[in-house]
């Protein structure tokens, strides 16, 4: 079973505005209580990675909780029995979602205010 493993940086507690997320997708999403709309916005965020970086996979869904329970606090999300399915075959997950980089790092990654 493949594992892969996405670490998504960063991540906010709204969890909507910092990756490509549609504009359709975003005001769905501002519908959920807090903890789904981060779920679902990391699992959106996961297939575009898993999609873009990891050629061969055409992810059509990731599903956190498969093989236990995300590791959830207001602003990140740590998914290590998640699943991702990609033409019809379901691959191990693990990710984790929302740690704040630390201002200290922030000329390393050139980030700004």
């Amino acid at each position: 079973m493949l594992k892969f493993i996405a670490i998504l940086v960063p991540l906010v507690s709204v969890a909507t505005t910092a990756f490509a997320v549609d504009p359709t997708m975003k005001k769905q999403l501002q519908k959920l209580d807090p903890s789904e709309r981060m779920e679902q916005s990391c699992d959106a965020e996961a297939m575009k990675r898993i999609s873009t970086e990891k050629i061969g996979f055409k992810p059509d869904k990731v599903i956190a909780y498969t093989f236990s329970d995300p590791d959830m606090t207001p602003d990140s999300m740590n998914a290590p029995g998640a699943v991702f399915r990609s033409k019809r075959d379901s691959y191990h997950l693990s990710y984790k979602c929302g740690d704040k980089v630390p201002r200290g790092s922030w000329q390393k990654y050139y980030l700004y205010d």
